[in-house]
């Protein structure tokens, strides 16, 4: 598959008349898009706000991140969930708001809901620090099953989104970038001196409002299946979760994989990226057996010399990871795990719930237990009610001023485990 992936850098974003792409300046019919939210009977109230690097702002509880996209060929955007599932997506060209995210933002579903600062000591830590944010800010009816909520607050940043990344589809991109992986054969012999390299792809799908969806479909459904690289990219892969918010993979962070960006730029150089093999999360041993089984026959038949493994989510999700690394490493294939650690505020307990002897090589994203202050805003989207208790906060935890005290583990993707941030650690 091969795609075209255009960037339009966006300097600026307003309220207008007119929903817009002018100069670099995006401008937003705030009562259009708002319209657009309410036709969900599920939500009562709807208002835009607009949020920017530098400004003494806190977004909260945060749901899901997107950034604004339109299909210009080969498919539509977020097929399943608002487009259509054929012709799949991958190949042809896409146009992107670069610079821009519409961010969903409401009465909490679930405890695993963070925060964005614009500024201030947490805004270090949050790539949507640094990005123009357009705040969808949800109210839905009383007595909603949280599923039903949850479900509604990601329709409505996936139609916002789908919505503000139409206004590209006419303009000329300041950046065109060209992706392709071949079918298998075909990718082997291209660089049939490199190593072949894979990535595995673990998608949180363990338990309600713990879910990402695949072309539309509940990932808690799928068994491990081939990827080419280009579909994540592409918009195949949307979150529908609640996980902890530092190691969250929003929806941005799918069109955004790290993983597969790195590969990329080092494929046809010192390694043929072979393309991606995704897989879930799963809640019973049975389950965990059969998946990790299959992960380990599909980099065989593949032919990898050495993945790659990514997680989202931490605890009952290491056992996954480590039986993932286990098996692939028993059948022929060298790993290095990607991930981050829990090991409690002093440091001193285990940073991951499960280990394997074949871990033998793994780059870590920094540990979320650590603690940080974030002073008073000047304005809040959303509300700090539930701060103390969002993970990563705790009762008592908030000051009358607005001011609180919480593990990194509150700001969205402080410590993903995909490589998607600033931390690290070192070992000795």
């Amino acid at each position: 598959m091969k795609l075209e992936l255009g960037k339009i850098e966006i300097r600026d974003i307003r309220f207008g008349d007119k929903s817009c792409v002018d100069d670099h300046v995006l401008s937003i019919n705030k009562e259009e898009v708002e319209r657009l939210v309410l036709e969900d009977d599920k939500l009562i109230g709807c208002h835009l706000e607009l949020a920017k690097p530098g400004e003494k702002t806190r977004i909260t509880p945060v749901k899901d991140v997107i950034e604004p996209r339109v299909k210009v060929s080969g498919g539509e955007m977020f097929p399943g969930v608002i487009g259509k599932v054929s012709p799949q997506v991958g190949s042809g060209r896409t146009h992107a708001l670069s610079g821009c995210c519409v961010v969903t933002v409401g009465r909490i579903v679930g405890f695993q809901e963070g925060v964005i600062d614009m500024s201030g000591p947490a805004a270090d830590y949050c790539p949507f620090s640094k990005t123009l944010n357009v705040c969808v800010v949800i109210e839905p009816k009383e007595g909603l099953e949280t599923h039903v909520y949850e479900r509604a607050g990601r329709m409505a940043g996936l139609k916002v989104a789908t919505y503000l990344g139409e206004l590209a589809r006419n303009i000329e991109p300041d950046t065109l970038e060209v992706y392709e992986t071949k079918p298998i054969l075909e990718q082997a012999q291209q660089y049939p001196d490199l190593p072949k390299i894979g990535y595995v792809h673990m998608l949180q799908s363990q338990g309600l409002l713990h879910d990402t969806y695949y072309y539309g479909v509940d990932a808690k459904q799928i068994v491990p299946t081939f990827m080419y690289p280009t579909e994540i990219m592409d918009g195949a892969i949307v979150s529908g979760n609640c996980v902890a918010p530092c190691d969250k993979v929003t929806s941005y962070h799918h069109l955004h994989n790290p993983v597969i960006e790195d590969l990329y730029r080092h494929h046809g150089k010192d390694l043929n990226f072979m393309g991606v093999i995704l897989t879930n999360e799963n809640v019973f041993l049975a389950d965990k057996e059969r998946h990790s089984d299959m992960v380990a026959k599909l980099c065989q038949w593949m032919g990898l010399d050495g993945v790659l493994i990514t997680e989202e989510g931490y605890g009952n999700p290491d056992t996954d990871l480590m039986m993932n690394c286990k098996k692939v490493e028993r059948a022929g294939t060298k790993v290095c795990l990607i991930t981050d650690e829990f090991p409690g505020k002093d440091g001193k307990s285990a940073s991951l719930a499960d280990t394997c002897d074949e871990a033998t090589a793994l780059a870590s994203c920094g540990q979320g237990n650590a603690t940080l202050h974030f002073p008073a805003m000047d304005k809040v989207i959303g509300t700090t009610e539930y701060i103390e208790s969002q993970i990563g906060g705790w009762a008592g935890c908030m000051n009358e001023d607005g001011s609180f005290e919480a593990e990194l583990q509150i700001i969205i993707a402080s410590t993903i485990a995909n490589g998607y941030n600033k931390l690290a650690a070192k070992g000795y």
